[in-house]
């Protein structure tokens, strides 16, 4: 079992950042895959961002790439999402998650583990 707890989030005028981060409760957590998600009311969860084992690899949804950077400190088993130049339509629950020998970090049904999530709110 891993427990994964999301900060960081808020509300923040458009074009404004933020910094969220993921701290997951394992002293294996180099052996995980991190993904971040957001889900916005009335839309299916989808896909934002994800980083590999070791930080190597990274991956972006088309929509917030350039914009959101992901990274993660293994030593303190932490990820972190910074969000820049933020839209409006950026504005839902953002989760973290973590899985074992994810083949596509897009596919969230890879995913083992999830936190509560934190709400981002972006104003125009």
């Amino acid at each position: 079992q891993v427990d994964l707890v999301e900060s960081g989030g808020g509300l923040v005028q458009a074009g404004g950042s933020l910094r969220l981060s993921c701290a997951a409760s394992t002293r294996t957590f180099i052996r995980y895959t991190v993904g971040w998600f957001r889900q916005a009311p009335g839309k299916e969860r989808e896909f934002v961002a994800g980083i590999n084992t070791r930080g190597q690899a990274t991956f972006y949804a088309d929509s917030v790439k350039g914009r959101f950077t992901i990274s993660r400190d293994n030593a303190e088993a932490t990820v972190d999402l910074q969000m820049n130049a933020l839209k409006p339509e950026d504005t839902a629950v953002y989760y973290c998650a973590v899985g074992n020998r994810v083949a596509r970090m897009s596919n969230r049904d890879e995913y083992t583990y999830w936190g509560q999530g934190t709400q981002v709110t972006v104003s125009s």
